[in-house]
């Protein structure tokens, strides 16, 4: 890793450990317990992980999609291909879904 990353990375470490040490108190006294900020960090990782993959999978989908209408452009790939990403997409609504679902059984 390079010398900024490696900075850049200890820095948002330390920026998310005082941010967490300073709200300790207020989430103590709103009754915040450990098991709902798991919860609450599970549901975050959720959507997110959910979105970075969809986001990964669409890219890679059009890429090769784009790549063959190019090479020929009588194939008629266009309907295949946004049928295809209208299915990644459903995946990631369906994790918005659980998030949802999660956070209505922690909050």
């Amino acid at each position: 890793m390079g010398k900024k990353v490696w900075m850049f990375v200890m820095l948002a470490a330390g920026v998310f450990l005082l941010s967490s040490a300073a709200n300790a108190e207020e989430a103590a006294a709103a009754g915040m317990t450990t098991a709902k900020a798991i919860g609450m960090l599970a549901v975050g990782l959720t959507i997110a992980i959910a979105a970075f993959a969809g986001a990964l999978g669409q890219g890679k989908a059009v890429a090769a999609g784009l790549e063959g209408i190019a090479r020929n452009p009588s194939a008629g790939m266009l309907v295949p291909m946004l049928l295809g990403l209208a299915f990644i997409e459903s995946l990631v609504i369906y994790a918005l879904v659980i998030a949802f679902m999660l956070f209505g059984k922690v909050g």
